[in-house]
């Protein structure tokens, strides 16, 4: 996984260039802040690196760091934990991108412990938006991004539309 205090951030990008801003703002995420909103951090992570439904090189290179923070305490993440590794990976799918090789493996390791991370919060109330995240991140980490995107925009509307359709 890229240092947090690795100068390899200032040869990622993001959507507005260079991303040694990356590091500051993923620093932020460490005590699980909540994502109400435009509240910061995750509103400047989220401009910059699944800036509307591009991703960057940055990305791949913040997702390990998310996960991370997860995985350090599951039951107290919110939602965007999840929602925010799964978005990037069905970005990168949706355009075909390639991880670059030097954080492929850290990457996808991370995507990979997404579903045991869903899992490690099954006895948690989940809301609706809880849900989603957490059903998209588990279909994710399994290698099922069109799903997973699937997920992300059902809403009941949409999930009776596509019922009626299937039962005729």
């Amino acid at each position: 996984m890229v240092s947090l205090d690795s100068p390899v951030w200032s040869t990622l990008q993001h959507a507005y260039g260079g991303a040694s801003d990356i590091p500051d703002l993923l620093r932020q995420l460490e005590s699980l802040p909540g994502a109400d909103g435009n509240t910061e951090p995750w509103f400047s992570i989220w401009s910059a690196l699944a800036h509307q439904g591009d991703v960057y090189t940055a990305s791949f290179a913040a997702v390990p760091h998310v996960v991370r923070f997860l995985a350090s305490d599951p039951s107290a993440a919110s939602f965007t934990y999840f929602q925010f590794p799964a978005w990037v990976e069905i970005c990168r799918q949706r355009h075909a991108m390639t991880v670059p090789n030097d954080l492929a493996g850290d990457y996808f390791d991370a995507l990979k412990t997404l579903g045991t991370l869903v899992c490690a919060v099954i006895d948690k109330i989940w809301d609706r938006d809880f849900l989603v995240c957490a059903l998209a991140a588990l279909a994710v980490s399994k290698g099922f991004a069109l799903l997973g995107e699937a997920i992300q925009e059902l809403d009941d509307s949409t999930a009776e539309s596509f019922l009626k359709e299937i039962r005729g």
